[in-house]
């Protein structure tokens, strides 16, 4: 994947300072085919996963099987440890960050999960209580696409200040953005879009207009924690080639989080 090139903050900020009080920090995560451990980031690798805790499996319809039979062995997506990826997205006493998901494509999810997509499972950890790590998970039982079978990758993190979509600010500094994003880039918006797999920041509605997700546990307004990007490094295609994007609760990571595919 190219890595994304932008002017630097300080030049966007200068053009345009009402964006400060809106800027999040994020980390683009660029993968490189490798063969990482259970201690080590990557999209695609290994998991440190208790050898006491069960499996995750998806027994819902699928597209392969409408009847979701036999349960299918969850895959892992990415793992994150905070050591690499620091951020305000970490709750406390938790450094270890693990998404999964069904192989499978979904017509019918449940309400948080995304349409026409993998279902996701998330794992927030503490990797010092991983005393006895499993060694070998189980194979998923079946699989419909070879596009949701992310291929082992090492990640490098850049981190990176995001700022959001331009319809997500006030009508007064829309065009003042559009017209920066004009100014910049190859025709493309390399200020409010940060294409690639990332952790934290805003998301991107160029196909839609914006949402907000509410918490079903306490009705907060969740973010952005995560998306998953189509790319040919990590042979995951998602949607049209575009985004599965994982939101979460800021005020509590053990509330539900909510899928989007964009």
């Amino acid at each position: 994947m190219t890595r994304t090139t932008r002017p630097t903050v300080e030049a966007i900020l200068a053009a345009l300072p009402e964006l400060a009080s809106y800027a999040r920090d994020a980390f683009i995560l660029h993968p490189e085919r490798a063969e990482p451990d259970p201690w080590s980031s990557s999209i695609g690798g290994p998991l440190l996963w208790p050898r006491d805790e069960p499996w995750p499996e998806c027994s819902l319809p699928d597209a392969s099987d409408p009847a979701g039979s036999p349960a299918a062995a969850m895959v892992p997506v990415a793992q994150i440890f905070r050591r690499d990826v620091p951020g305000p997205w970490w709750p406390v006493g938790i450094d270890l960050l693990q998404i999964l998901w069904c192989p499978n494509e979904h017509c019918d999810p449940p309400a948080s999960q995304a349409d026409v997509s993998p279902v996701v499972e998330l794992r927030w950890r503490r990797a010092d209580a991983v005393l006895g790590p499993l060694t070998t998970p189980p194979p998923p039982s079946r699989y419909e696409e070879d596009g949701y079978l992310p291929q082992p990758c090492a990640i490098t993190a850049e981190r990176v200040t995001d700022f959001p979509f331009r319809e997500e600010l006030p009508a007064d500094l829309r065009p003042r953005l559009e017209e920066l994003v004009r100014e910049t880039g190859d025709g493309g918006d390399v200020i409010t879009h940060l294409a690639g797999w990332k952790l934290g920041g805003w998301p991107t509605w160029h196909l839609t207009h914006p949402m907000v997700f509410a918490c079903d546990d306490c009705g907060t307004a969740m973010t952005l924690m995560f998306t998953v990007a189509s790319d040919d490094e990590t042979g995951v295609v998602v949607g049209r080639s575009g985004d599965l994007r994982i939101f979460t609760c800021p005020a509590d990571h053990r509330h539900g989080f909510q899928v989007d595919l964009h």
